[in-house]
């Protein structure tokens, strides 16, 4: 069952050309995807190519200008207590503690304050942060900050996970650690996530399917499906058919950026 359906989509911005005259800047166009009940998606592409854009339309951020969005079989409601979002930034209130972070989005819902507490106690466990829940944000690392996030959008319980390059802004090693508490956290709830990222090696990892993205205005150019076997851990990068997948994923790559070269642009 498909829980996220778009058809035709279509976004333009209104800009001023190199002249100062008015244009439109068209960064969705034609724009088509199913997202499966349940399933790990990663939207993919070369910069610009309105991965976000998309993203920020789920999430109830943006508009879109034409086409059709369903969700759940339902015309896409600006808002939705049924979508979260965790963006690069971490968007922590710095004035109230891991835990009370974790519990304002139940506090939105008029959760009451014991069963606040039970259900972020549950999820801040869920990404090994149960002896932080007294801390402020500042007192944390960034990767521990990211975790707390990730653990505060699952609190709120939402039915569709969206994720704009949550782990972009880490180091290396901390982005890995999180990409693998991010699958085993799925594993565990099994919630539709829609990431977007840059990176190959990310979608490979921890989806089913990757949804490239040409260059604007961006619509789908092909749906990758990731046939590794799940559990997945650290030691799939280093698989035959993780290197193929890349060299697949990575030829895509490479003709949208020369076919935006060619036409003389840049990203």
């Amino acid at each position: 069952m498909a829980k996220i359906k778009a058809r035709q989509v279509r976004r333009e911005f209104q800009i001023r050309n190199a002249l100062g005259k008015r244009a439109k800047l068209s960064v969705l166009e034609n724009f088509d995807l199913d997202v499966n009940e349940g399933e790990f998606m990663s939207l993919l592409g070369p910069s610009g190519c309105g991965k976000s854009t998309f993203l920020n339309i789920l999430a109830g951020l943006d508009k879109y200008d034409g086409g059709e969005i369903l969700v759940d079989d339902e015309p896409l409601k600006e808002i939705n207590f049924n979508r979260g979002i965790v963006f690069q930034s971490y968007a922590l209130l710095p004035w109230r503690t891991v835990i009370k972070n974790l519990e304002i989005g139940l506090e939105i819902r008029h959760i009451d304050k014991k069963e606040r507490r039970r259900i972020a106690g549950h999820y801040l466990n869920l990404v090994g942060l149960s002896a932080f829940e007294n801390q402020y944000p500042h007192q944390l690392s960034g990767g521990m900050r990211q975790r707390v996030a990730i653990a505060r959008v699952l609190a709120y319980q939402p039915d569709l996970l969206l994720m704009d390059e949550p782990f972009a802004a880490l180091d290396a090693q901390t982005r890995e650690n999180l990409q693998i508490e991010l699958l085993r956290i799925w594993e565990a709830d099994k919630k539709t996530i829609l990431f977007v990222t840059h990176s190959i090696d990310e979608a490979i990892l921890l989806s089913d399917r990757v949804a490239f993205m040409t260059s604007q205005p961006g619509h789908i150019k092909e749906i990758i499906n990731i046939d590794l076997p799940r559990p997945r851990t650290e030691d799939i990068r280093n698989s035959v058919e993780f290197a193929n997948i890349r060299k697949n994923l990575w030829g895509l790559l490479q003709d949208e950026v020369m076919s935006i070269q060619s036409y003389g642009a840049y990203l």
